[in-house]
Order: C-alpha cells, then structure tokens, then sequence
C-alpha cells in the first residue's frame, strides 16, 4: 500500500519570507507581512488603505534619520550619533531576549514535549528524541512523601487517640463477651506511608479536580488487643497495602477553601499482607491466611472500593453530601464471556506421570462487582457463553478483571488471568477485546455501554429488543434502580423495651441487599445506596423490611410497585413511606431512581464539560415541588406557664442589725428552653401574688426542666427567696397541672403554679372560641396570650440575582412576625441555595398578621415576600407548602417553603360553653344572633378561682334583628373575687349603622351607673372606618362585690369625631344589670 505524505505545519512567523514573497535583504515590519499574507484588490487599484499604510511606513523611516539630521544641525561629532544607536541596538536586544525567555517558559509550563523537541531540532538533534526519553502520565511526588514522613508521628498520636476513645468503646459495646476489649499497644511505627505515583485527569470535568494516587504501605506498625475475660491476646505486626486510591476533589466553590469536600475510594481492591502476632498467628496457617486477608480486603472493600466512597466535607452545611457519597452510576457494561482456547493441565494422577486435564472457571470482576462463572469439567477448551452486567461509577479508571481457575477439591488451581484497562473506552463503543497468556488464550466479548438516562427510550422498545438477546445465566436488564436510604423516625421498640439495632433489607425478587446496622435507635440514618437490575421493571416490586439486627425481629415493612415509579416525574420517587406493621408514626425516608437501560453508540455519550452532570460524581438533583421537612415539624407544643402566687416566704428585709423584722419585695424568675422570664416586684409581701402568664414553645428534648426563683428586691444584691423545678417530661404527658410546689434552699415557702401543655390543632373552626377564651383569661399585666403557631419550613430558593460581576451570592433568609425576626444559616457561593431549615412564631391574631421573608446577602436584598396570615385560614390544613415568587428580586427567582398554623385549645382554661346545639341538632337550625355563653367553673370543677360572669344579650331571635336597626354587641362581664375586680371584656359589633353618608371610626365607652365619673368610664382604643369593629380589649374597674352588685353596666358605641364635629351622637347603647343577669336594651 502506498503511504500518503503529510507536510509540517508551520505558523506564519516559521515561514521563510521569501516563500511569503517578500524581497530579499529587505527586513519587513509586521504591518508589512500581514499586507503580504492577506492580498489586497486587484493589480490597477490602490485602496485608500494602502495608501495610508505607505505613508506610514515612510513617515516611520523619516523618524528613524531625524537624529541624525539633529546631530549634524548642531554640530556635534559623528560620535554621539553611534553612541545613541549602540544603547538602542541594546535596548532591543535586552528586550527581545526577555521576550523569547517568557515563550520559552510559557511553552514549558504548556506543553512539555513540544518544548523538548523544538530545543532538540534547535540544537541539531532532529525532530525525534531519544529512546531513553520519555513523558511519563503519572509524576512522581517526592515533596509530599517528605512531609508524610515529618507528619507520621503525629498521625500515629491521631491514630492511638482515635482507636483508645473511639474504636475500643464501640467494640465493647457491640458484644457482651467483648466488655473487657482494649488496645494494649498502638505503634504505627517509622515507616511513613508513600505516595509512589501521582496522575491527574484533567479535561472531562471543569468542576472538579480527580487526582490518582500510587498509594505504598510497607510498613513496621505494631497494635496488640486484649480480651481480659479470657485471657486473649492478639495483634498485627507488621503489614502491607498497595493500591491506587482515586481523590475527587469536588465541588469547586469561589471561596476558601476554594475545595468543598474531598472523596477518597480504591478504583479496585489493593493489595494486603498482614502479619498476625499472638492467637491470630493461627490465620497464619496456608489456606486459614488468605482466608483472613481476603476477610480483611473484604471488609476495607465494603466502605472504601467503588461503589463505596469516603466523603470528608472540607466547609460546613454541604448540601450535595449525599450526590457526592452515592452518585448516580456513569453507565453499565454487559459482557459476554465466550470460551477459552490452550488452557494449561493442572490435574495430574500418579505424581505427574499421568497428565489430565483441568476444570476451567473464570471469575469476572469490575471493582467490588464479581461474577463467577459455572465449571466446565476436564476441558482446555471450554466454551461458556455467559452473560454479565457491570455498573460503571468512574471514568477513566475502572478495569475489568479476569482469573481463570482450576476446580479442584482442596484448593483452586491459577490458570492465568487478564486485565481490561480503561473501562472508559468502552463508552466510545469499541465492541470487543482479548488478553492472553503464555500458555492460552480465551475469548471476550465486551458488549457496548448501556447508558441510564431518563426517558433515553422508552421501556416498550428495550423490552422489544432484549428478547432478542441470549443471555445465560440471567436474561438482560431493560433498566436500573438506585435506591437512596437515607433514614426513618418513631421505630417501635424492641420486645425488651430497649431501643433496637436497625437494619433495612431490600429485595427485588431473589436478589436481596442489606444496609448497615445502626445501634441503639428508633431514628437510625443509614445515609446508603443500593442498585438493582430489572428484567422487567412494570411487572416488579421492591420489598423493605427494617429489622433488629440483635433478634432480627421485624420493626416494620413497605412494598414499593416499580410500576408507581415509571409514572412519576423524572422516573424517580423521593419522599416519607409509611411502613406496616409497625408503629403508628413509623416511616422510612428513601429516594428511588429507575433509569432505561439503551445502548450508546460510538461516541455518543460526550463526557465534557456540558455533561457533567450525566453520571459524574454530583447528580443534577431534580427540581422538587413540596418542602421537605422531618416528622417532627410543626409538632412543637406551646408551654403556657401562669405564675400565681406564694405564700410563707422568708423575710429577708430587717432593719437595725436584725432587731427589727421586716418583710420581702419579692420577684420570680421563670426559665425554660433557653427563655427567660421576670415577673413584676410585690413590695412587702410574704404572700405575693403575681398572676403573670407566659409562653413557651418546646420541642421534646430529653431533660428539659421548667425552672423558678424567687428574689427578694434590694437595693444592692437581691436575696434568694427560693428555686422549684418542674420536669418538662410531666408536663408534657399530663397536659394540664395546678398545684402549690415546696421551694428548695429555704427554709419556707411555696409556690402555686399553673402548666398547661398547647399542642397546635390544624383546624380554624376553635380560632375563634380561642379568641374569646384568651380574652377572658388573659391577666391584666401580661401579654395578649397567643392564639395560634406559626411554623415556617424554608427549604430552599431558585435563580437568585447574581452580584456585581456575575458572581454568586452568599444568600440567608430573614423572617418576621411583628417584633420578633429569626436569621437562618448562611448557605455560601451559590444562587441555589438549600437551607432545610425550620422557625416558628406565637401569632396572637392570624387575621391581621403577616410573615414577612427577605432573602438577603451581606445586608444586600435579593428578593421579599409577604405572606398574610388570613391565606392560610382559608386553606384546607391551615398550610402552604409551595414555591413562592420573590418581589423586588429576579423574574425566576423564588423560594420553596411550608407554612402552617396549628390553633392553640386550651383545655382547661376554666371557660366553658353553657348552650352547645343538642344531640342531632345542626348549628343552622339554632336562632340567628345566639352564641354559646362562657362562665367560669366554680370551684371542684376546672379552675380554683371563683368568679361570676355573664354575657350582655344581643338577641334572642331572628326576629329581633328587625327591632334593632342600630347594630350588634358582643359583651362579656364577670367579677374576679379573688383580685377584687370587675373585668368585661369587649369583643366586637356587628352591622352597625351610621346617621351620616360617611363609615364610621367607632369605638365602645363602658360607663358603671349610677355614677358618670372619670373614675367610672373605660373606652377602647378606636377602629377605623368600619361597621363591623373587631376589639377584644379587656377593661377594669376596682370595686367590691357587694358595690357591683347595686350597680347597673351602660355601654356605648360612639363614633370618633373632630371636637368641632357636630356629629356627636352614638351610634347604639346597652344597658345591663349586673345582678340577675337580667338586662334592658335600648335602641337609641
């Protein structure tokens, strides 16, 4: 055949200028060799172009000789004149030498072969090197074994501190026959680890850095065990590991320390030797040593070889934790293992004189993936015709693996093996490859990747064309499933009533796999990924169990169709599944992704930058619709803390050294989850009473303790009156207690308190019963009590607004409810970001309060929402769990969220409802204007404090509606006995009518009869432009009851008018004893 010639390629500064067809002996300037390399119009034309460049050339030259003009004019010698051009000839070559140094290098630090060879043609030596010259991929790293070998000590310091205070108490708590274990010597010796090798693969990825490490271990380490219990003793002295450990240096992030998390793995098993000391020299025995070292690579080969990844965050809160630790795979391998030709005869008779044959098998191993294939008896030629798949995780890297062996009865006989380097040359579609050995050779088939996207085909069509396939021993797989576990909440207990050990095993028909086992827990995080082949994926099903790795005993199971799965979005679930037989709020939280397995042909799967997403070591997440919040969110309880009073306290106040005693200013001081309240000081006073009333919210953490101390007020240092503790725990499960506590440290004294658990109810129809009741309740000096509680999921938000300069913000959430504002984390370098972060609010009045969310970056605003709470009373659940659109922000920015309110029901309050609709009676068939009255237990019944209430009527019918055109008012008035006051309380008026064509600013004046004193009136704050105000405003009158009882309650709705107004008037007024209850009603 004859052989094409290819000429050199050469740059137009290589091209001599004569081919360029310039003048000899004429040095041309670079405006003139481009002039030459682009021509110009055709000879007969001269462009306006060209014209200037002339002139400019000889404008240049008349520069260059007017020096010399100026030498002459002025007389001076030829002298100066060589003078000037010798410093400018020097200053030219000065400048030239620095310029071609800087290319030098540039080209050195670019490009290192093509460097060497243009010094070597430049030296005479041609454009081949020597032999002997070579550009090695992987570099040698010399600097890094010196400072491993300086850091050796100190990691053996690490090592000791972490096998003594870790290692050994989780060993001696997984057994009881190991509660004696120790590390009686930790020496890992002078001989440091090496790094013989180093190669870093540039190119497929820009956001991510893959280094691979030569790893070496020869080394003196020496770490002896004890099991005093039964007098064992054991050790390792001495051993060797040798491997290439892969380094992923990923995500890449634009701020320090520029590195988000290293993940370290072996692409395949190392090498390991051990030397075994004391009892464990018995796994020195042939046949019992590599039986342990293959024990060993097999537990090593269980969290640090592909799949298995070791992940150590390099910044905190890194939300792509789980993509890192189990990506997705790059693709599958199918490969057909065909026959054998020439094997060697290993089975011998007679001490060899007699020459048999062999039992060939081979075992095909991808990573920790191995596959052994059947036997074929007394053949060197045997044929097998099997298939098998490989899921790839890595490329470039991976190789396939291949040792054939020799069946025999006692120990295997090694008929050769081979290694297939470079599994990724396989996704350009190369169909097949060989290896053989001296003595042999067999044939391999490796079918072309099958590439696992979503929606790739669709699952009919690779169905259709696998039936084509023969396939022994399994048929092919029409796709695959990867299986995140991430965790699961409220397991049941064991039968002991000890916390379980719990592991998950997933089955899909009889192929099963098992997780680790968390200890002691009924929240395990198992935090793992597991995949499965499927033959025919709208036909199967996968099976969990979570099980007590202790007694194996069943804590719950969940069936999951795959045909649910190839109908949701993305083909993937990922989500809370309730399990069965199990307890009532037992659920497991996995994320299932199915992927169609279709072949890729030759270069189709691209593995640059613009993909990096398909099946790198991060995994384009897909984009989710509802929040994600743990089990325990929106669960949290309101602790509704009411202070009354105390009595025999000690009189810490004395005069005249003690000769004259005097009493106590007391105070208390309430504590509970990090808040902290102080009542108001009771100035002399053994028996105080504070009737103070506080709000919590709590979750339910171990060992929370509501605490009290009682001061007494001084002018320099208060004195201790007295502590008490009340366990949150009782609270809790008690929902309700009153009762007078014993203080502690003292030498009298007690304390009568009130504890009342709110869990939150997700239903408005009590709202506004609880309203009312929190009027009435409420203590003069204390806060408006909440009525509802806010609980805020915020997950993550979406294209936020870039800064100047197009980089990425460090975006955080701000959120307020009136006064009171929370901040969340700060999630760094990103316009996507991911807090998963929970807040909640105490809301006093949900219809006329809002949330308002800013997300902000370094004080910056990129984006804010509002959110009335009045939305969530109107949805089903009291709950909002979407994305939001951020205002005053990008046109695609937005935020993921849940809002919920739960309403607060106090259940023993004291306030009940006296008219309630009878038994098979709707509320709509009660008479319009009717309300169900409020009273206050009397004592023996829910509360302790006496007290007379009564609601002023408003109607009593429909028909009385007709007879009181002015409007409605809903009044409430009770006598407190024990503080000696009348309370009413207003709450609101209803269709009010006004005299004038304007809506009224009312407000409601309550004056005690039969006096009109100042001393006698009491009026709300005023409502503006409205006929149907909303008050519930609490006012108060200090009188016995014996003068109450001769008194009579008039009430007026006015009108807020200028003092020069002529509209003076009220609206309406109510009149109303305060004796029998019984009340006459005006309808001025």
């Amino acid at each position: 055949m004859g052989r094409g010639f290819h000429a050199p390629s050469l740059s137009p500064a290589e091209i001599p200028a004569a081919a360029r067809g310039a003048r000899p002996g004429v040095t041309m300037e670079p405006s003139q060799e481009a002039e030459v390399l682009d021509p110009g119009p055709s000879p007969g034309g001269l462009s306006s172009a060209e014209a200037l460049a002339a002139l400019g050339a000889f404008g240049r030259r008349l520069l260059w000789l007017l020096p010399v003009y100026l030498a002459g004019r002025s007389g001076l010698s030829v002298g100066f004149v060589l003078l000037g051009l010798a410093v400018y000839l020097g200053w030219k070559g000065a400048r030239r030498g620095k310029e071609r140094s800087l290319l030098a290098a540039k080209l050195l630090l670019g490009d290192e072969r093509a460097a060497v060879r243009a010094t070597a043609a430049g030296a005479g030596l041609g454009r081949e090197l020597p032999a002997w010259v070579n550009f090695p991929d992987v570099e040698k790293a010399e600097w890094l074994n010196k400072i491993l070998a300086q850091a050796w000590p100190f990691f053996g310091q690490y090592m000791e501190k972490l096998l003594v205070e870790n290692i050994a108490p989780s060993i001696r708590a997984s057994n009881t026959h190991l509660q004696t274990f120790t590390f009686t010597k930790i020496d890992m010796g002078e001989k440091p680890l090496k790094i013989m090798g180093v190669k870093v693969h540039t190119g497929a990825n820009k956001q991510q850095i893959l280094l691979d490490l030569n790893v070496s271990y020869a080394g003196d380490v020496q770490i002896d065990v004890e099991v005093k219990k039964f007098f064992c003793k054991a050790g390792v002295k001495g051993m060797q590991l040798h491997g290439m450990l892969r380094v992923i240096l990923e995500p890449l992030i634009g701020d320090v320390p520029i590195v988000g998390a290293l993940t370290m793995f072996f692409i395949r098993r190392p090498t390991l030797s051990i030397n075994w000391t004391g009892m464990t020299n018995l796994l020195d025995i042939p046949g019992l040593s590599s039986m342990s070292d293959t024990m060993i690579m097999d537990s090593i080969a269980s969290f640090l070889v592909l799949p298995n990844r070791l992940l150590v965050p390099l910044v905190p809160d890194l939300h792509e934790a789980a993509q890192l630790r189990s990506p997705l795979p790059r693709g599958v391998v199918r490969v057909h293992l065909l026959a054998a030709r020439d094997l060697q005869s290993k089975d011998k008779y007679v001490k060899g004189l007699i020459e048999g044959k062999s039992d060939p098998y081979a075992i095909v191993r991808v990573g920790t993936q191995v596959f052994t294939s059947r036997v074929i008896n007394e053949n060197l030629n045997p044929t097998w015709n099997e298939t098998y798949e490989f899921v790839v995780h890595e490329v470039p890297g991976q190789e396939l693996e291949v040792e054939l062996f020799d069946k025999d009865p006692d120990q295997d006989d090694f008929l050769g093996s081979g290694l297939e380097q470079g599994v990724g040359m396989w996704l350009g579609g190369q169909e097949g490859s060989s290896a053989g050995w001296e003595t042999g050779f067999f044939c391999l088939f490796l079918g072309r990747i099958l590439d696992p996207l979503p929606h790739l085909s669709p699952l009919h069509q690779v169905l259709q064309r696998n039936k084509g396939i023969s396939s022994k021993p399994e048929p092919p797989s029409a796709a695959i499933l990867v299986v995140y576990l991430d965790r699961a909440q409220e397991l049941p207990l064991a039968k002991s009533g000890k916390e379980p050990n719990p592991i998950v095993q997933l089955s899909i028909q009889d192929v099963t796999r098992e997780s680790k086992a968390v200890y002691n827990t009924i929240s395990p995080v198992w935090d793992d990924a597991f995949r499965f082949f499927l033959q025919d994926p709208a036909n199967e099903e996968v099976d969990i169990q979570v099980k007590d790795d202790s007694r194996q005993a069943g804590l719950g199971s969940v069936t999951v169709r795959l045909a649910r799965l190839l109908s949701a979005d993305e083909l993937t679930l990922d989500q809370w599944f309730q399990l069965e037989n199990s307890g009532p709020s037992s659920r497991i939280y996995m994320k299932l992704v199915c992927h169609t397995a279709q072949p890729c042909a030759p270069g189709q799967l691209d593995l640059s930058e613009t993909t990096a997403y398909v099946g790198s070591s991060v995994d384009l997440p897909s984009r989710p619709t509802k929040s994600s919040p743990d089990a325990q969110f929106g669960m949290e309880s309101v602790i509704r803390i009411h202070l009354l009073e105390a009595e025999s306290l000690i009189a810490k106040d004395n005069f005249m050294g003690g000769m004259i005693k005097g009493k106590s200013d007391p105070y208390a001081k309430v504590r509970l989850g990090g808040q902290r309240f102080r009542s108001r000081v009771i100035k002399e006073d053994l028996n105080p009473r504070w009737n103070e009333i506080y709000e919590v919210i709590v979750n339910e953490i171990p060992g929370q303790e509501v605490e009290f101390e009682l001061y007494d007020k001084d002018v320099d240092k208060d004195d201790f009156l007295g502590r008490c503790k009340v366990p949150l725990k009782r609270v809790l499960s008690s929902r309700f207690i009153d009762e007078w506590i014993p203080l502690e440290d003292v030498k009298s004294g007690r304390l009568h308190l009130k504890l009342e658990c709110l869990p939150p109810t997700p239903s408005a129809a009590e709202l506004e019963q609880v309203l009312m009741v929190n009027s009435l309740v409420q203590t003069a000096r204390s806060e408006e009590l909440s009525s509802t509680l806010l609980s805020v999921f915020v997950d993550r938000a979406s294209d936020l607004p870039l800064r100047k300069g197009s980089k990425p913000p460090s975006p955080y959430v701000s959120l307020s409810v009136r006064d009171i504002s929370y901040k969340s984390k700060v999630s760094s370098q990103t316009a996507d970001p991911v807090w998963d972060e929970a807040f909640s609010f105490l809301i006093k009045r949900p219809h006329v309060e809002s949330l308002e969310l800013q997300v902000k970056d370094d004080g910056n605003v990129l984006g804010s929402l509002s959110v009335p709470l009045s939305q969530l009373l109107e949805t089903e659940g009291l709950a909002l769990d979407h994305w939001f659109q951020l205002s005053r922000s990008g046109p695609s920015s937005q935020i993921l969220m849940r809002v919920q309110l739960g309403v607060l029901v106090s259940q023993h309050s004291g306030v009940e409802a006296l008219s309630t609709p009878a038994a098979g009676e709707d509320e709509e068939s009660l008479p319009r204007g009717s309300e169900s009255e409020l009273y206050i237990a009397e004592d023996g019944e829910a509360g302790s404090t006496q007290e007379l209430r009564q609601r002023l009527p408003q109607t009593d019918s429909s028909s009385e509606l007709s007879d009181s055109p002015l409007g409605q008012l809903r009044l409430t008035v009770w006598y407190h006995t024990d503080e000696r006051k009348l309370i009413a309380v207003v709450h609101a008026c209803r269709n009010l009518r006004s005299s004038s064509k304007e809506i009224p600013d009312p407000y409601v004046s309550l004056i005690l009869l039969p006096d009109k004193s100042r001393a006698t009136k009491r009026k709300t704050s005023v409502r503006k432009r409205t006929l149907n105000p909303e008050f519930n405003e609490r006012l108060e009158w200090e009188l016995p009851l014996e003068d109450v009882q001769h008194r009579k309650l008039e009430a007026y709705i006015k009108n807020s008018v200028s003092f020069m107004s002529r509209e003076k008037e009220p609206i309406g007024k109510v009149r109303g004893g305060l004796y029998d209850l019984k009340d006459d009603k005006s309808s001025s």
